[in-house]
């Protein structure tokens, strides 16, 4: 989690009462607002209190709306993949027209260009993972209990799992996403931290290029308010019996933030530098790495890029967000590309020497490595190029 933040009032303890004898009448006329505590891995580790107008508890109605487990195409022989998912159409709502690509135990990850802005639901919640939308186009702000938070193209937006969330874009005809859904939460790197929890100096951020909600959003309306809610293959509508907005205070270190990929700050050498240089984040089962504009490598012999290499423990996919592509051919922006364990890959043929004289790079991708396998959906198969395991031949 980024750092510390508050927002609003709160009580000079935790877990005392907090008295509201001010405003609009409260809840039946208890004068107090009501705690709610979000944690992370049990009680151990990073989270957050807010302050609730009613009780959050207070649901309506709960209804099943499906159960749809993703599932693997068939089985088909190990090979690189090329995605050509730039062009994936417009489909459904901020929510529910989420185009899964690849999954595993720990992840999916999804592309995702919605036609229009809300369907039945104008709010959100991932019950079961944490989520991680890398904007390629677009911005907006994201709403939630914790108030309002701006966002732009090439941001990370982290919302950590449990979280009510309405995302409202200035334009929706121009968003255009990579989501990542994480079964584990997301993290900064713990070598990134000194002992104090401080990012350290020397890494390629600070808690400054983080930025939380700067302000609250507090609705108060008893009114019924269905919010749509997914926790892994289980989609739920859950109607509230007021509106889930009605934070009059927090603090805390989780809530929803976001990084942007050109505050990156890029780690670069006199020969070429291993992808654990480019880590953003820190997942269980997977990481997330940011391979931003910089400086390519100055000794006076170095090859300016990537070595063929086998990753032998990882599944690596890169979703390309602009730029050159010095080691590809044949990619554009918004390509994904699959290079899995067990078989090399590197530069394409060609790339090496063109790159010789070349000083700098203005690419930008995002890189994910996974422990475990990752699956193609039939969604993924329909976009893949079957002549890229042989792009590789002169």
């Amino acid at each position: 989690m980024p750092q510390y933040q508050r927002l609003g009032e709160i009580p000079r303890k935790h877990h005392i009462w907090f008295h509201r004898n001010h405003g609009a009448p409260t809840y039946k006329n208890e004068g107090i607002a009501y705690e709610h505590v979000i944690t992370t891995e049990g009680f151990n580790e990073a989270y957050s209190i807010m302050y609730h107008l009613r009780p959050p508890t207070r649901v309506r109605s709960v209804e099943l709306i499906k159960c749809e487990e993703l599932k693997k195409v068939t089985d088909a022989p190990l090979r690189h993949h090329h995605l050509k998912a730039a062009n994936v159409p417009r489909k459904g709502d901020l929510y529910t027209g989420r185009i899964p690509m690849l999954f595993n135990q720990d992840m999916i990850a999804y592309r995702h260009k919605p036609a229009t802005t809300y369907g039945e639901y104008e709010y959100y919640r991932n019950g079961g993972a944490d989520e991680i939308i890398f904007v390629f186009k677009g911005a907006g702000t994201l709403e939630s209990p914790f108030g309002k938070l701006r966002y732009r193209a090439e941001d990370y937006i982290v919302i950590p799992r449990g979280i009510t969330y309405r995302l409202v874009p200035d334009n929706v005809t121009e968003e255009d996403y990579l989501i990542m859904e994480s079964t584990g939460p997301v993290r900064i790197p713990r070598r990134y931290l000194n002992q104090d929890g401080q990012i350290r100096m020397g890494s390629p951020y600070s808690e400054r290029d983080f930025h939380g909600p700067s302000e609250l959003l507090v609705v108060d309306k008893d009114e019924d308010v269905p919010v749509l809610v997914k926790d892994g293959a289980r989609w739920t509508r859950v109607v509230h019996a007021h509106h889930p907005f009605d934070v009059v205070g927090w603090d805390g270190f989780v809530y929803p933030f976001t990084f942007n990929a050109q505050d990156f700050e890029p780690i670069t050498g006199t020969v070429h530098q291993p992808p654990p240089i480019h880590q953003t984040f820190e997942i269980r089962g997977y990481v997330v790495c940011t391979f931003a504009p910089r400086l390519l490598d100055y000794h006076p012999e170095a090859v300016k890029i990537p070595w063929v290499h086998d990753n032998v423990e990882a599944d690596e996919v890169l979703f390309y967000v602009r730029g050159n592509f010095g080691s590809r051919k044949g990619i554009e922006a918004g390509s994904i590309t699959l290079h899995p364990r067990g078989i090399p890959h590197g530069p394409h043929p060609g790339t090496i020497m063109a790159s010789k004289d070349a000083t700098r790079t203005e690419e930008l991708a995002v890189m994910f490595d996974t422990e475990h396998t990752l699956e193609l959906t039939e969604q993924a198969v329909a976009l893949d190029d079957e002549k890229y395991p042989l792009s590789w031949l002169d």
